[in-house]
């Protein structure tokens, strides 16, 4: 059963922070527009963020966040060898099977290989034969896919398959979902995030005619346009349009976007950066603690300490727009709980709130240490405790 949310607040938990009237103007040809500040949890903006939509390749965020969470668990080696079955081959080549890697029949191709491809050539092909690699069967793939996205909280999101290709309506996801699967590879694999996204160009297979290799640029619209820039993921349908979820991060700030449903090419690029660039020049980050300040404690049920610290995992700041003058606002601990133990030094168990004019900017908290489960003895203490209303 669900605990209720506790709200803690103390005179101390005050700051001068900026309040604004609303929010800089920024509007777009984008369909969907979603823009989030990782330093505050900020939505900067918001167009059609929770409308479904076909995600095109950006669902390959999803298969690389499968494998990336098998490669941090050990389970997958990127030096793997995967083989290209002549079936898969033969319905993901050629024009008619969109973007390629370009693989070949049985050839045999590394896991490290096929990231390669899938995110920075957004290959249809290296996306299906690295799903049958990991689970058998592209079917058997996108359960996991699927039981992936629902641990994320991606709470409005489906995979009917590994690439994105369009499948009468079974894959599709909101921008919001997007973007806290961005938010994952970034936050949850930080060094493979870095080794395979920013990548500029990848080299793969061969011409027929004069068997000359193949180099393909990344798709990426802010790599050398937007200071920073380092993902995330492109896609294009007829249906779908054209779109991108997309990171950079300036001077410790990350901003992740997302934009769909551009008609052409060129107007991605275009808003692309022009969101991007609104992001960090409209508004600025006000600090707010250093990271590994204690914030405040909560409480602990059926642990070896009654309460926990909380102190920041990273520096933490609100973000407001650029130029407005401050004033006082409230910042709120908020926690389900009492939290039950045991709880590991680190594990996120609480979250700051500082209440906004125009909505919440929410910052995760981490406990200060490590709290173990109550002996026995201790356990019948606290059982007391509460059976005479003494906790």
């Amino acid at each position: 059963m669900k605990r209720a949310i506790l709200f803690a607040s103390a005179a101390a938990l005050t700051l001068s922070t900026a309040a604004p009237a609303k929010a800089p103007p920024f509007d777009t040809p984008a369909r969907v527009a979603y823009l989030i500040d990782l330093s505050s949890g900020a939505v900067l903006l918001s167009k059609n963020a929770d409308v479904r939509m076909p995600p095109a390749s950006m669902a390959k965020m999803m298969t690389t966040n499968v494998a990336f969470e098998l490669i941090k668990k050990g389970d997958l080696k990127t030096d793997k060898m995967c083989t290209v079955r002549p079936e898969t081959w033969q319905k993901w080549h050629g024009p008619q099977a969109g973007s390629t890697m370009f693989l070949s029949p049985n050839e045999q191709v590394s896991v490290d290989e096929l990231l390669k491809g899938i995110i920075t050539l957004s290959g249809n092909d290296a996306s299906v034969v690295l799903a049958e690699c990991i689970a058998g069967t592209e079917e058997a793939f996108t359960n996991i896919m699927n039981e992936n996205a629902k641990r994320l909280g991606l709470t409005n999101s489906h995979f009917g398959n590994s690439n994105g290709w369009p499948d009468e309506g079974r894959t599709y996801v909101t921008a919001r979902d997007l973007a806290t699967l961005a938010r994952a590879e970034i936050e949850n694999y930080p060094d493979l995030y870095k080794k395979y996204y920013s990548l500029t160009e990848y080299t793969h297979g061969q011409t027929l005619g004069s068997g000359a290799a193949i180099t393909q640029a990344n798709r990426n619209p802010l790599l050398g346009k937007v200071p920073g820039a380092d993902g995330l993921k492109t896609g294009h349908t007829e249906e779908a349009g054209y779109g991108f979820t997309g990171s950079a991060e300036q001077n410790g700030r990350r901003l992740i976007m997302v934009v769909a449903g551009l008609d052409s090419y060129n107007g991605r690029i275009q808003e692309s950066v022009r969101l991007m660039q609104w992001g960090f020049n409209a508004w600025q980050s006000k600090p707010l603690f250093k990271s590994g300040t204690n914030i405040g404690s909560a409480k602990v049920q059926m642990g070896s300490s009654s309460e926990v610290p909380l102190i920041a995992p990273r520096d933490l700041a609100l973000t407001i727009p650029a130029g407005i003058l401050s004033k006082t606002g409230a910042m709120k601990i908020r926690y389900q709980g009492p939290v039950k133990a045991p709880i590991a030094k680190g594990q996120h168990i609480a979250d700051l709130v500082v209440v906004m004019p125009d909505g919440e900017q929410v910052m995760p908290l981490v406990a200060g240490e490590d709290v173990g489960q109550a002996g026995f003895f201790g356990r019948i203490w606290i059982g007391l405790k509460q059976l005479f209303g003494m906790a």
